[in-house]
């Protein structure tokens, strides 16, 4: 009776196992690189629109504090202030 050998398929295995990695590995990486640009793209966009809402930001707060600086200038002199007239019970 001939059995077989089981180290034989295991040869079999093998190559088709290496096979496998050498036909899938340049999609597995382009992958991985088409993964990794866009989220370079993505910290990228994520970044300036944060930097632009900064800006923004901060042109309304700096107009605000100008046209504030405008309306309440301050006067050469005294002014004189009426004090309030409360009512009081007698």
């Amino acid at each position: 009776m001939n059995t077989p050998n089981p180290k034989a398929s295991v040869g079999l295995l093998g190559t088709g196992a290496v096979a496998c990695a050498a036909c899938c590995a340049g999609p597995i990486l382009g992958f991985l690189a088409a993964t990794g640009i866009a989220s370079l793209l993505g910290a990228v966009i994520f970044g300036t629109v944060g930097l632009l809402a900064v800006l923004v930001a901060s042109a309304v707060l700096w107009q605000r504090r100008r046209r504030r600086q405008k309306h309440c200038a301050p006067t050469t002199g005294p002014e004189p202030v009426d004090p309030p007239q409360l009512k009081t019970r007698r």
